[in-house]
């Protein structure tokens, strides 16, 4: 795969390599998109963190109606 990064991203991955982050430009797109993956995986955490947030907030209000895990076994003869 060749990727054309254009000035200011090579300037990024030249200093990288110069500080002795990466060995080579290689090794900094890989690092550079494992850092997104992470960042892409914490933002995902925290909209689940968000949404359940919200559900228990509606619980506390009485807006949401909850069953007893005993309840559920009944139910689903578990």
């Amino acid at each position: 795969m060749n990727v054309n990064l254009g000035i200011p991203y090579e300037a990024i991955v030249r200093k990288a390599i110069e500080q002795g982050y990466a060995g080579n430009q290689t090794e900094v797109i890989r690092q550079a998109l494992l850092a997104y993956e992470r960042l892409l995986e914490e933002e995902e955490v925290k909209l689940v963190n968000k949404g359940i947030e919200l559900e228990m907030q509606e619980i506390r209000e009485g807006k949401l109606k909850t069953k007893s895990l005993a309840h559920i076994k009944k139910k689903y003869n578990l």
